[in-house]
């Protein structure tokens, strides 16, 4: 017949063989010697069979050599698993999964990860960059916890929170006719070879979507986009983000008429909630990127 055991009354009799006496249990768990001994009665009972041998205290009979050292081995899983649970709830231990565009990953994750290694010493972290599609699908399937990216399709399978707007401009190198001007206007674009990239399609579904049709080149590597542009002679639209700063050769123009932007946030799945861990991350992010648009204002 089924038996539930309970792991109390199991730490009783791995006590009392390992401490020889039924008092010493009892004073190893601050608690009574009838109460141990009520204890071991009950789980006897529930066992139909005797772990101990009447009047000599902590002498195991053949059953419960048998047994006592699965018990010993209940005991320690149970307790093992009470103390991983609190190391996690009390962020002493655990692992956490987080997926970012590379734009958030090179500006923002360097200064959290640097944080959260200081502050949480025992917690792994892993930080997974790709594009946006590679973003959403490790969120949807499950392989981290959150992501940070902009959400274009998907929407349905996603709880989506913004964290900050992210300015469409063109990149070209510095000697390249556009690069005079202080801002660029959409209009301008039709007149200069145009390379699409993996973020044009935030174009899509705009009045400006036809400047599209003027492209002759389509690159998804960052890499091969910059190369390209230090040639001078194309140019690229990008969020201001995505581009890089290290190059001296080319320079990031914001357009207008009209001002495009793309909403950055933390991406996670429909009914999934944070852990303990995954909000302390978030909130790390909420905080550099919070401080970043401040820097921004203020300039």
């Amino acid at each position: 017949m089924p038996r539930g055991l309970k792991i109390q009354q199991l730490r009783y009799a791995v006590l009392v063989h390992e401490l020889g006496s039924f008092q010493a249990a009892a004073n190893r768990l601050h608690r009574s010697q009838p109460a141990i001994s009520l204890g071991i009665r009950e789980l006897e009972a529930q066992l139909d069979a005797p772990i101990f041998e009447k009047k000599r205290q902590g002498k195991l009979t053949a059953f419960g050599r048998i047994f006592l050292p699965k018990f010993q081995e209940l005991v320690g899983l149970h307790d093992r698993l009470n103390k991983e649970i609190d190391d996690v709830i009390q962020q002493r231990a655990g692992r956490i999964e987080v997926a970012t565009v590379p734009s958030i990953a090179r500006r923002f994750m360097p200064g959290v990860l640097n944080q959260f290694i200081e502050q949480y010493p025992d917690i792994e972290i892993g930080l997974h960059d790709g594009p946006a599609e590679f973003v959403a699908e490790m969120v949807r399937s499950g392989q981290v916890e959150f992501g940070v990216s902009s959400l274009w399709d998907g929407v349905e399978h996603f709880n989506f929170r913004p964290l900050m707007r992210d300015q469409i401009g063109i990149v070209c190198h510095q000697q390249h006719p556009l690069a005079k001007k202080n801002t660029v206007q959409w209009q301008d674009l039709s007149r200069h070879t145009l390379i699409t990239n993996g973020t044009s399609r935030l174009i899509k579904g705009t009045a400006v979507e036809h400047l599209l049709n003027n492209s002759r080149v389509y690159l998804s590597d960052m890499t091969s986009i910059l190369a390209l542009l230090e040639t001078g002679s194309c140019v690229t639209t990008l969020p201001q983000l995505a581009f890089q700063e290290t190059s001296e050769s080319l320079r990031f123009i914001p357009l207008k008429k009209p001002a495009l932007y793309r909403s950055i946030g933390f991406i996670t799945r429909h009914g999934a909630s944070a852990s303990t861990t995954g909000a302390s991350v978030m909130a790390a992010i909420t905080h550099s990127i919070a401080a970043a648009n401040r820097s921004l204002a203020a300039e």
